[in-house]
């Protein structure tokens, strides 16, 4: 599945995203944790987001604040 993402979510490229390609996808999921609003974030796959988590190079304020969601919720 190939998307055009939201200029204030990606603003380096205006090429289409490949969310079928695992790297692009895990970089698309960065990139809207990082830059996107509300809406964005719920579009998400909150099971992705929890599983690749440790993976993502967040900033320690957003990788914190999804930690801190995910044990909430055990």
């Amino acid at each position: 599945m190939k998307i055009k993402p939201k200029r204030y979510i990606v603003w380096s490229t205006d090429k289409e995203i490949d969310l079928s390609n695992p790297w692009q996808r895990k970089w698309y999921i960065r990139q809207v944790l990082m830059h996107g609003r509300a809406e964005d974030i719920a579009e998400l796959d909150w099971e992705e987001i929890k599983k690749l988590l440790p993976e993502l190079e967040l900033p320690k304020d957003i990788k914190s604040l999804w930690e801190d969601y995910f044990a909430s919720q055990m």
